[in-house]
């Protein structure tokens, strides 16, 4: 089939990078963390950036200022005076060849807090102003050197605190999200260019065969758009944490086990029932995953007014929370009779069953028949014995739930969800309409808003709110 002239005006469209910047500000900031260490960093950017380092560099061999790019040089930088103030280490990079894509100048010097905003000075009295937040990262996108996927991998990077979130970001940061979203975009210009070339040329309708093979297409894109939608649950939990509540009647335990867990003594414990009165809250790395891990008010009836606020607080953090350990205190004749009065009230939560307090019963109740039944698991927190078991099972729980991150294919960004949602439900309304027989102008109407969709996941599309939202969450200096 003939393809549409619009189609063609829209692929050389795409083709094209994003904007230059045309900008004759010479930025600045400190690209190392703040503090003292052995070598900090600081970057320039912008045409005249070396320009500026030329002023203030002296050579340690030569009175030679020339850079050849790529070339590390070393030297002084001096201030206005010529007095030096640090030894120094230069580099420049030509516009194009830089991670920013404009003409960058690093310089490395000593990592002493007062060194590194001495020189940062030197640069703003010449006229360079300092950075904003994501700035190099956003001027980097807008020089079409990386995507908007890309970019936000770098800020996922730099954020990720566990094995399990940096897997996914350097996945997301190496590119395999990126291609399989270019992928779904040029099957989506593919199909568009059928239905616009009817448009253009009405002789090549679209038949019967070209009709049942664009619909399978479809049903195909519509399937990899849910897939990856489906992944932002795992995604979210990466990205944010896994959610665990501490719940049980009062004195079962829970500020113990929340104790244990955290290897520190973070709630108060006493013997005397209702001491935990709000909850508290606490992030652990647990085999590789991120937990958020909530301590609790015990639920009971009755109570003073304060414990009763409390446990309002602890039911809507129970539900609120991807996971329940539920504590139960053996030692209590009735525990078996509270426990299904318990369950009741339970059924909805994703529940872990503790039975606590081991060490203090006669070994033969541990082989209870309902103890089997419920899966409950033993331990003790006084001793610590069956915490390693809760552990793994914790550990077991959450990897059910999670996709392979070496594929790439996680969805770890609320606006990237929203955005493939919106693809697809765009591309539900070009499938009926194709099944319908209805006029191609309206079915290509339906594709192209998917196909916007997806490019405003990577930035073939976008606007500068969006933009802002995006780098203002990055730190000074990335």
């Amino acid at each position: 089939m003939l393809k549409s002239k619009r189609h063609e005006q829209h692929k050389k469209k795409s083709k094209i990078n994003l904007r230059h910047i045309e900008n004759s500000d010479t930025i600045v900031a400190i690209i190392t963390p703040p503090g003292e260490g052995g070598i900090a960093a600081l970057r320039l950017v912008g045409k005249n950036c070396l320009t500026f380092l030329q002023k203030h560099f002296q050579s340690a061999a030569s009175g030679k200022k020339s850079f050849v790019p790529f070339v590390m040089r070393y030297g002084y930088f001096v201030d206005a005076h010529n007095d030096i103030i640090d030894e120094i280490m230069a580099v420049f990079m030509p516009a194009g060849k830089s991670y920013t894509g404009q003409n960058q100048v690093e310089i490395f010097c000593h990592g002493g807090r007062k060194v590194v905003q001495l020189i940062l000075d030197e640069f703003i009295a010449d006229g360079a102003r300092v950075a904003e937040p994501g700035e190099f990262t956003k001027m980097a996108f807008l020089s079409g050197r990386i995507d908007l996927t890309h970019a936000e991998a770098v800020a996922e990077i730099i954020a990720a605190d566990t094995d399990t979130s940096y897997k996914a970001a350097r996945e997301h940061l190496i590119g395999s999200y990126q291609q399989q979203i270019d992928r779904l975009q040029n099957d989506l210009i593919n199909i568009l260019a059928e239905v616009e070339a009817s448009i253009d040329y009405p002789e090549e309708e679209i038949n019967t065969a070209d009709k049942e093979r664009l619909l399978r297409t479809t049903d195909v894109i519509m399937l990899q758009l849910k897939e990856l939608v489906d992944t932002y649950q795992s995604g979210r939990i990466i990205k944010e944490g896994f959610k665990i509540a501490i719940g049980g009647r009062p004195n079962a335990g829970k500020s113990s086990l929340f104790n244990l867990l955290l290897k520190q003594q973070r709630a108060l414990v006493t013997p005397q029932a209702g001491t935990t009165r709000d909850y508290l809250s606490e992030w652990i790395e647990l085999k590789g995953f991120k937990v958020n891990l909530i301590d609790t008010a015990g639920l009971r009836q009755g109570g003073g007014m304060i414990e009763k606020e409390g446990q309002k607080s602890a039911r809507k953090i129970i539900d609120s929370s991807h996971l329940l350990l539920w504590m139960i205190d053996l030692t209590q004749k009735s525990w078996q009779k509270t426990l299904k009065t318990d369950l009741e009230s339970l059924k909805k939560y994703h529940i872990v069953l503790l039975g606590n307090k081991i060490d203090a019963i006669d070994p033969s109740l541990l082989k209870h028949q309902y103890i089997k039944e419920k899966h409950i698991l033993l331990v003790s927190c006084k001793t610590g014995k069956g915490i390693n078991n809760l552990k793994s099972k914790i550990s077991e729980i959450i990897n059910e739930s999670m996709p392979d991150l070496t594929s790439g294919l996680v969805v770890t960004s609320a606006r990237h969800r929203q955005k493939l949602m919106i693809a697809r439900s765009y591309l539900r309304k070009a499938k009926m309409k194709i099944k319908n027989n209805e006029t191609p102008e309206l079915t290509a109407f339906e594709l192209r808003y998917a196909l916007n969709a997806l490019e405003e996941i990577t930035g073939k599309i976008y606007n500068e709110d969006i933009l802002d939202r995006i780098f203002s969450k990055f730190c000074i200096g990335k």
